[in-house]
């Protein structure tokens, strides 16, 4: 006896498509439909607060959560490519969007691997250096809006900063590849705010590099890291001389730091480095004691950043 379709079920169902198998699947229930970036770009977007990122928050908003123009500020990408990826049209995002977004959403590993994974690549490795931004760090530099923060990664290539330390020493978002890294700035002749004498150059050199085969040593299958060490032997005779040293010690790269800026002028500064547990990321401060006169152009400067940071946000919109 042949089997009554049943039709209510089918319409139970909403509408269904069907597969080159035969297989009907609904389009409200189907897993590819909940499994996309764009689905969890959206979700995300919508959970963070712009005080969950440092923004400032002017008047009544129509979006829940972030605006696309601000994660896409935040992420360094641009806000059509963000469109195209909350939509569907962008379908394969590089590795380095993905962990660019990762820390603007305040992803944690779960997440961000999760992340990875929809988009069909695969999660980073742990033999590579760290560069996701844990959301404890990221609420730490969020925090502390009043000085001027920044968080490196083990090779020292800069992934996170504050709009005050934008201010004090530059916005790292308009540098892009290896000028992010310090270390590839130092010895590539790359000009910088911070005033050093010709013993505080040496010493931070001899530093950079003993840091550097450290790490190396540390993560000896990370082919990025061993392709800016043999970058940076080719590009600096004194990074390969030094190199070749094989230099271990590892000396204090805090104390006073002198900032020629262009507003203010010459500004002092505490710069201690904190090393994250567990993932080697640095925390760089800044800070000034209360009492001295750079206290004052700090203040300043972060009134500009975030000056420049609304500025900003408002022409994106």
């Amino acid at each position: 006896m042949p089997l009554r379709r049943n039709t209510q079920a089918l319409r139970d169902r909403g509408t269904a498509s069907t597969t080159p198998t035969g297989r009907a699947r609904s389009k409200l229930d189907g897993v590819q439909e909940r499994d996309s970036v764009a689905s969890y770009l959206r979700a995300w977007r919508a959970r963070v607060q712009p005080a969950d990122v440092g923004l400032p928050v002017a008047g009544p908003r129509r979006t829940r959560g972030l605006r696309r123009e601000e994660l896409a500020s935040l992420a360094g990408i641009s806000v059509d490519y963000l469109v195209r990826l909350e939509q569907g049209r962008a379908v394969n995002p590089s590795p380095s969007v993905l962990a660019a977004l990762a820390r603007a959403l305040r992803l944690d590993h779960t997440e961000r691997d999760h992340l990875y994974l929809v988009a069909g690549q695969a999660a980073p490795k742990k033999t590579h250096v760290p560069s996701h931004v844990t959301p404890s760090i990221q609420r730490l530099v969020d925090r502390l809006s009043d000085v001027p923060v920044a968080v490196y990664d083990a090779a020292w290539t800069i992934i996170l900063w504050n709009s005050t330390w934008a201010a004090l020493l530059g916005d790292p978002s308009a540098l892009t590849g290896r000028d992010r890294n310090l270390i590839w700035r130092t010895f590539t002749g790359a000009s910088g705010r911070v005033a050093k004498s010709a013993a505080e150059v040496s010493a931070f050199e001899d530093f950079a590099v003993a840091d550097l085969r450290r790490v190396l040593g540390n993560y000896p299958d990370d082919t990025s890291l061993q392709n800016l060490v043999a970058d940076l032997r080719r590009a600096s005779s004194h990074f390969d001389e030094l190199w070749q040293r094989h230099l271990v010690t590892q000396p204090d790269t805090g104390g006073a730091k002198t900032i020629q800026h262009p507003e203010v002028g010459p500004i002092t500064l505490n710069c201690d480095v904190l090393t994250v547990t567990g993932t080697d990321l640095r925390v760089v401060v800044y800070t000034a004691d209360p009492a001295a006169p750079d206290a004052q152009k700090l203040e300043l400067l972060r009134v500009l950043g975030v000056q420049r940071l609304s500025a900003e946000a408002s022409r994106t919109q």
